[in-house]
């Protein structure tokens, strides 16, 4: 692609002190808290609402919030939790690990959790430029909206954009993917209304665990080419409301917009291939069923991952390591998606997945260091998310939505510190944080 020189005097505020871009659950816990520290912060979201993928992206389930034994994302995490399941009568007071999400309640919490706190939102906006300071700090960013480009000022910014945009433009070094590149598959998620819920309920489970799934025979039939594998994770979200996390969708890049667009035509397809070949293989549930809704946003695994102080590696997920510094425990198991040449058609053997997943015993989990969060040559920016710096595999178990709540009120708070160490997010005292966050909750043993 060719290059225009573009030049525009445009619109400038200095009115913030803390600026967190993107309002997924790392970003709306980041703003929360930044702003329940007592600093003016605006959020910045490029769609229509806060949430991300348990929104926007219609993900239907909560991952665990509890390493088997007790609740272990604490703090606005579990607030969060706790205010989406109080209006859903079907999931029990006590459930904590897969708990189905009610999308538009959640957007409806995420709203309050962030104005409850003083934080200014502005939707449909995108960052689309990031000006520096020869010490390495971001001067500010350029956004764009329906009224043009505006550039905003602060002492201390966020990325939660998920695939490190912030950090990137401003000159951050990162890995992406694979040793060849390669991403983990994306999935686009729907929903189907008028459901026979009992029929549901008591027929065969849907899960690719389950070898009698009505999958294998959908797959084994050959009537539906777009349904590449058996991956059908669903839970009923409403009255007679199912949302599938469903289907793998190959080579999609979060960072080319081209690359996503075509995934969403692609995605919207297998969504209608999926209604009807569960109505043609499993009727007594879904013969009525009504494809009502696919995710606004695709769902995306992996994009970059930025190189920060420290780099999670898949060994400290092993060992079950602990750091002084510490801002989050985590015990989800390393769940990377495979390539479109592992699709699975046949039933995993039980020994195999947990083999390559090495999921954690009752009660174990491992630390997550701040300086995870924090760019290597970048002054006042933090990094909250799936994209701080982690290797692969271990990126496969910090990027899910628990986990990124509990980073994300970390960063809110470090956001805060810093602007007592010249903006400086690599020299705030880890010890102060780890007090602030306990004192809001947080499990820190």
């Amino acid at each position: 692609m060719s290059s225009i020189e573009f030049t525009q005097t445009i619109p400038y505020s200095d009115a913030y002190q803390v600026i967190v871009v993107g309002g997924g659950p790392a970003g709306c816990t980041a703003a929360a808290a930044a702003g329940r520290e007592g600093a003016k912060v605006l959020l910045v979201e490029g769609t229509g609402a806060l949430g991300g993928m348990g929104t926007s992206a219609l993900v239907p389930a909560w991952c665990p919030f509890s390493d088997k034994e007790k609740v272990i994302y604490k703090g606005l995490a579990e607030t969060v939790l706790e205010r989406c399941k109080a209006g859903m009568p079907h999931v029990p007071a006590d459930a904590v690990n897969w708990v189905p999400i009610d999308p538009e309640r959640l957007k409806r919490v995420y709203d309050d959790l962030v104005t409850e706190n003083g934080v200014d939102v502005l939707f449909n906006t995108l960052l689309c430029g990031v000006n520096t300071n020869g010490d390495g700090s971001v001067a500010n960013v350029v956004l764009a909206g329906k009224d043009g480009l505006t550039a905003y000022r602060a002492e201390v910014f966020i990325d939660c954009t998920g695939d490190a945009d912030l950090a990137v433009q401003a000159g951050a070094s990162y890995e992406k993917g694979g040793d060849e590149g390669e991403l983990q598959p994306a999935t686009h998620c729907f929903m189907l209304a008028n459901v026979d819920e009992y029929a549901y309920r008591h027929g065969e489970w849907l899960h690719p665990s389950n070898p009698k799934s009505p999958m294998y025979a959908i797959l084994k039939s050959g009537k539906y080419p777009l349904i590449p594998d058996a991956h059908c994770c669903n839970n009923v979200v409403g009255p007679g409301v199912i949302g599938f996390n469903a289907g793998h969708i190959w080579d999609v890049d979060n960072t080319d917009p081209k690359s996503v667009s075509k995934a969403l035509i692609t995605g919207r397809k297998l969504a209608a291939a999926f209604r009807d070949a569960l109505a043609e293989f499993a009727p007594a549930a879904f013969s009525n069923a009504f494809l009502v809704q696919t995710g606004a946003l695709m769902g995306i695994r992996e994009t970059r991952r930025v190189i920060g102080d420290y780099t999670l590696r898949v060994e400290d997920y092993l060992d079950r390591a602990s750091f002084p510094d510490e801002i989050c425990r985590n015990s989800y198991y390393l769940d990377v998606h495979g390539t479109k040449s592992k699709a699975r058609r046949e039933v995993d053997n039980r020994r195999e997945i947990d083999e390559r997943t090495c999921r954690m015993g009752p009660g174990e989990s491992h630390g997550i260091p701040y300086r995870c969060l924090t760019p290597v040559g970048l002054r006042n920016v933090l990094v909250a998310g799936r994209s701080i710096s982690a290797d692969r595999r271990v990126m496969g178990s910090i990027r899910v939505m628990p986990v990124c709540l509990a980073m994300g009120e970390a960063a809110g708070i470090a956001a805060t510190l810093a602007m007592h160490t010249n903006n400086d997010v690599h020299q705030i005292d880890t010890q102060d944080l780890r007090k602030r966050l306990r004192h809001y909750g947080a499990y820190l043993p």
